[in-house]
């Protein structure tokens, strides 16, 4: 199991992605543990090296009795980094972790590229209700808070909805050490930022709920990103709970801070052919170049530079759905020659029979049952040639 060991403390983490990318850490909030960030990691793998952790109290981390700090959580994140030989990353807390990116940010600044607050504050609350909450815990353990945090955690609208990520959370929740979970209401309890975000220096983006009970735009996230000099802003539909109860614009907000898209024409051509080259495969690139002439010349690099430069190069969609989008839409309006293109490289490059004969089916209902015979026929053939 992937543990560090420090001060005779044990912290679980996960590193993910591929040496040499930029790192991101990111860590979760109270109750919670790493996998909350589940939604989000598959795609960000293809741009950063995805570091997370479990909270000291959390998850497989050690908990500890007595009462915890956003400081000492704080030395876990660099003693983490530290052992792991990371010098620098980008930082991305939600709630309780969000606390632990501010004091990051003040304390260790020059270890942050970028700081991402999401779902936080820089004062939780009053010590009162802090200390109602832990008072529930110590009597009847964390099945007394279970259903209060779930409506603080997600809004009614999808509670309702029946997402498995709330029974997910449930059960995580559930199983939270009592000790952990007292140690880090009294390190938010404790937790008061509020005269300090002006001294932050990081580039930083706030992210925050409209339908956020325990940290709302008013008074918490407002308060951010009106004292973080420079700090971006963004809203989303969702509770406290943002990245799982609204994924995809979650990522959107991470990739609009942290992605950096080729800025000059020839960075826009190079990352082009690079892409191109990914999907299509050297061989046809290589012909596709050996065939270009003065005629062609500009049609080849508009191709290089607009539709594998600028959009193949987004990070709003993975590479394998904009494969199945390039195969329904070339199906659809019968472009047979790139369907049977992008099959080909597709079926080479992760894509399995299964996929192909879901976009057809797919198909069938919306662009008309020619088409999808035609695809399947095509397929047929592609597949017998794969054996």
């Amino acid at each position: 199991m992937p543990y560090i060991v420090t001060n005779q403390f044990r912290t679980f983490y996960r590193l993910e992605g591929n040496d040499g990318l930029p790192v991101l850490i990111l860590s979760h909030s109270i109750g919670t543990d790493h996998e909350m960030w589940s939604p989000q990691v598959p795609e960000l793998l293809a741009y950063f090296q995805v570091l997370r952790h479990d909270i000291r109290g959390h998850g497989a981390s050690d908990a500890l009795a007595g009462d915890y700090s956003v400081e000492q959580l704080g030395h876990d994140v660099l003693a983490l980094a530290d052992t792991l030989k990371i010098r620098q990353f980008a930082f991305c807390g939600l709630s309780l972790g969000g606390a632990v990116g501010q004091w990051l940010a003040l304390n260790a600044g020059d270890r942050l590229s970028h700081l991402i607050l999401a779902n936080t504050s820089p004062r939780f609350g009053t010590t009162k209700t802090w200390q109602a909450r832990m008072d529930a815990v110590r009597g009847g353990g964390m099945a007394s808070i279970v259903d209060l945090a779930l409506q603080r955690f997600f809004s009614s609208e999808f509670l309702a909805s029946s997402n498995p990520s709330v029974a997910s959370i449930r059960s995580v929740l559930l199983a939270t050490s009592p000790d952990g979970y007292l140690g880090c209401c009294a390190a938010l309890r404790d937790f008061d930022f509020t005269r300090s975000l002006s001294q932050i220096k990081v580039p930083a983006m706030v992210i925050t709920g409209d339908k956020d009970v325990p940290t709302p735009w008013e008074g918490n996230g407002e308060i951010l990103a009106r004292e973080i000099a420079g700090a971006r802003s963004v809203r989303l539909p969702a509770a406290h709970l943002a990245n799982v109860e609204s994924p995809r614009a979650f990522l959107a907000a991470i990739f609009s801070f942290l992605w950096s898209s080729p800025q000059t024409q020839e960075e826009v051509l190079n990352s082009g052919m690079q892409t191109r080259r990914a999907v299509l495969g050297d061989e046809h690139v290589d012909r596709a170049i050996r065939g270009t002439n003065d005629f062609t010349r500009d049609f080849q690099k508009l191709l290089t530079q607009y539709a594998w430069g600028t959009i193949w190069t987004r990070p709003g969609l993975d590479r394998r759905t904009r494969r199945l989008l390039v195969l329904a839409s070339t199906a659809s309006l019968g472009r047979w020659e790139e369907f049977r293109l992008h099959l080909k490289t597709g079926l080479k490059n992760g894509l399995e029979l299964c996929d192909i004969e879901e976009v057809l089916l797919q198909i069938a209902v919306y662009a008309g049952l020619p088409a999808a015979n035609t695809g399947f026929q095509i397929l047929r053939e592609e597949a017998v040639n794969e054996k």
